[in-house]
């Protein structure tokens, strides 16, 4: 089978731009989560936080005949695709290599802020028209659309929607067509910004977002914290990488996915803990093999104790040696993306040998009984992580990850 490899990452996020600024505020449990600057300052909304992007101006990035063609979604992942292809060293236009590479970016919502914009004009300003290129702004494949046009990447290219699930169902549905065969190199990740008043409107109504700041496993958290942010890696196969002298930053080993099959909402327990299992499986990995998991922990109620208890399902005994953190205390929730900036914390672990730690943490609840790494790094070597996403809708799927020193 052929053995993918990453060789490539990028991002921006409210932890700054960059891959680096992310990794750093992950490791240094440096929270990025601040008081929501809110697309309309007169409404009065009782979501008073968020992880935003303050500084980002895409003006610097994009000329204006550009600009016209992309939502914030696509700025963002067009910006951290750049950064991934210039670290990974990749010349796509080189013997042949554009056909055979894929474009696979996830998103949860797509072009929320462009349908927001135009959905003022006509609901709003009683306008009969609308921006002509709304619709190439909302679609939610116009990221991978993008990136494939940018690099001149003419191989598979496509959007991958579900949910908080869908950076690493694109990881995924990439890594899959890597090992068949189909191509030898990939831009893949996920891109999310959802910071629209009727969307915020929504979040507020299902209750399941913080006042005060994201606790994961914490016995005061109090739900999940809004975010926006990207993150694009380049996938290649070992054998790819090794032939142009590629830097390896480390192996996908493999992957697991599942669908619970029971509710739209509440998590479930076995789906986690089959996705997890399968992951294992793919890899070839033991559990006793995983010494890190870059958990989903989003700090609402349901979601915490039933992640903790597909753990404990698959790892057995294990668990009590397992560190266990969610990196969503400095980064937030970014829904499709969140998958794409929870990959470089575990990417992270792996290279530096430090565990990035579960900020914000406070005391244990006794429903989440694991070493949850609170509030400080962890010097520690491990050679297999796991990045769990588990998505509304029960759609779960799972990286496996080791270093590749063979």
């Amino acid at each position: 089978m052929r053995r993918i490899v990453i060789t490539g990452m990028g991002a921006i996020s409210a932890c700054g731009m960059g891959a680096e600024p992310l990794w750093q505020a992950m490791r240094d449990g440096r929270s990025a989560i601040a008081p929501l600057v809110s697309p309309d300052p007169a409404a009065q909304l009782r979501m008073k936080v968020a992880a935003q992007l303050r500084d980002f101006d895409p003006t610097a990035h994009f000329d204006s005949a550009r600009l016209g063609l992309l939502d914030r979604t696509g700025q963002m992942c067009l910006v951290a695709a750049r950064e991934a292809v210039a670290q990974a060293g990749i010349d796509f236009g080189r013997d042949g290599l554009a056909a055979r590479t894929a474009t696979v970016i996830g998103t949860g919502v797509g072009g929320e802020i462009a349908r927001d914009e135009q959905g003022r004009k006509v609901h709003g300003e009683g306008s009969s028209r609308v921006h002509p290129l709304s619709i190439v702004r909302m679609m939610p494949n116009a990221p991978a659309s993008h990136l494939s046009i940018e690099f001149g990447v003419t191989g598979p290219a496509f959007g991958v929607v579900s949910a908080c699930a869908s950076s690493n169902h694109a990881v995924i549905q990439a890594a899959a067509m890597l090992r068949s065969g189909l191509v030898d190199a990939a831009l893949v990740g996920g891109t999310e910004s959802c910071f629209s008043l009727p969307g915020l409107r929504a979040w507020e109504a299902m209750r399941v977002v913080a006042d005060d700041t994201c606790r994961p496993f914490c016995k005061q958290r109090r739900g999940m914290v809004l975010a926006e942010g990207a993150g694009v890696f380049v996938l290649e196969t070992l054998e790819h990488a090794r032939a142009r002298d590629a830097t390896i930053l480390a192996e996908l080993a493999g992957f697991g996915m599942s669908a619970d099959a029971g509710d739209i909402v509440a998590p479930s327990a076995d789906g986690a803990a089959q996705a997890i299992r399968a992951a294992l499986d793919d890899a070839g990995l033991a559990p006793e093999q995983v010494g890190y998991i870059n958990a989903h922990g989003t700090a609402t109620p349901a979601n915490d104790p039933t992640e903790t208890r597909a753990i404990r399902q698959v790892f057995g005994a294990h668990a009590e040696r397992l560190a266990v953190s969610s990196t969503k205390g400095v980064h937030g929730h970014a829904l499709g993306a969140a998958g794409a900036l929870e990959l470089i914390a575990a990417i992270g672990a792996l290279r530096e040998d430090i565990l990035p730690p579960t900020a914000n943490f406070l005391d244990a609840d006794p429903a989440c009984d694991l070493d949850y790494v609170p509030n400080t790094a962890r010097a520690q070597r491990v050679d297999a992580v796991l990045s769990n996403s588990f998505a509304f809708g029960g759609l779960n799927a799972v990286l496996a990850l080791r270093r590749c020193e063979d």
